[in-house]
């Protein structure tokens, strides 16, 4: 077992920031390394955040042989690259979300990973937190009788970030937070989909502003998923059963879980558990992994991540939008 996980990440942006906030504040891990393309950028990241090594180049990252995991945190329509970059240099590896751009990326760089030994796991954090397993566990325990229809909303104000505009870099809600409500949906009802209908709203640029997908799952549940770059949503994902419903609040980080009765009554609360910014969980969950030396984590495994990739593609597919890098 590894004393301590010798952590880089690549790229400096927002994103990449927290998880260099969340590690400082890690017993376990040890931030060793940042790269970006901007030698000076990786210098003023690495000032900020006491990490010993700035690179200025993507390659200097994926030379050091003294970094047990890389946390890729540059713009989708790179992670393919990026990624298959770290591996050829010998290093695990915690790829942003959305994955890749598309399925066939997907599968590409998990066929790497699983020939060179090496762990690849998708920083779906919602995955890893205690309060994913806590919501299929109130499921299952009956308290709002046969689960049938489920709704999910993740919109924020964000249609001034240049990367979520432009199709060159995988833009759009779908990609960025779309990925969230799949995830929830897949989480509380499984991926037995029998049939799929979606709408969207492109922006001027050709990505998707704002859409709706409802996904019809085999045992006759359904769930309406919203996504947008345009609004501000409730965040919440809201599960409607036979004998009551729940309520998760933000399914981009489950803060709780309230559980109501036939009477619309409230019958019970879940809290999320006290967490440095929830980063954290899928940080510990790739050091046990790469400890057991598994090619990916129990919590978000490859299949998974590709049922997901699949997922976005049928509904791009719908829409008719497809990246530059796809034509």
């Amino acid at each position: 077992m590894m004393k301590k996980l010798r952590a880089g990440i690549l790229s400096t942006g927002n994103i990449a920031a927290t998880m260099a906030g969340t590690m400082m504040q890690m017993e376990e891990v040890e931030l060793c390394a940042v790269a970006s393309r901007s030698l000076e950028k990786a210098q003023a990241f690495a000032g900020k955040y006491q990490i010993p090594r700035a690179y200025g180049s993507y390659e200097e990252l994926a030379k050091d042989e003294e970094i047990d995991l890389v946390y890729v945190a540059t713009p989708m329509s790179e992670h393919c690259s990026n990624v298959r970059m770290m591996l050829e240099g010998g290093r695990n590896v915690l790829c942003e979300k959305a994955f890749a751009v598309n399925e066939a990326e997907a599968k590409e760089m998990i066929a790497l990973a699983r020939e060179k030994g090496l762990l690849l796991a998708e920083a779906m954090w919602v995955r890893y937190m205690p309060m994913a397993k806590t919501l299929q566990e109130v499921l299952a325990s009956g308290a709002i009788g046969t689960p049938y229809t489920l709704t999910a909303n993740l919109a924020y104000l964000i249609s001034n970030v240049p990367r979520l505009i432009q199709p060159e870099l995988a833009g759009g809600a779908l990609l960025d937070v779309g990925v969230y409500t799949l995830n929830f949906a897949s989480i509380a009802f499984g991926d037995e989909i029998a049939s799929m209908d979606s709408t969207v709203i492109l922006t001027d640029t050709g990505v998707d502003a704002q859409s709706s997908t409802t996904f019809v799952y085999k045992d006759g549940k359904m769930a309406i998923l919203n996504s947008s770059l345009r609004v501000l949503s409730d965040r919440q994902g809201i599960i409607y059963g036979s004998k009551g419903f729940l309520v998760v609040e933000n399914i981009n980080n489950f803060e709780t879980i309230t559980v109501y009765n036939e009477k619309r009554e409230v019958t019970a609360v879940y809290q999320r558990p006290e967490q440095i910014t929830g980063y954290e969980y899928q940080v510990r969950a790739c050091k046990m992994a790469i400890e057991e030396g598994k090619c990916e984590c129990p919590e978000m495994t490859h299949e998974e991540t590709c049922r997901i990739m699949a997922q976005m593609d049928a509904i791009r597919k719908k829409w008719g939008l497809k990246y530059p890098s796809e034509k």
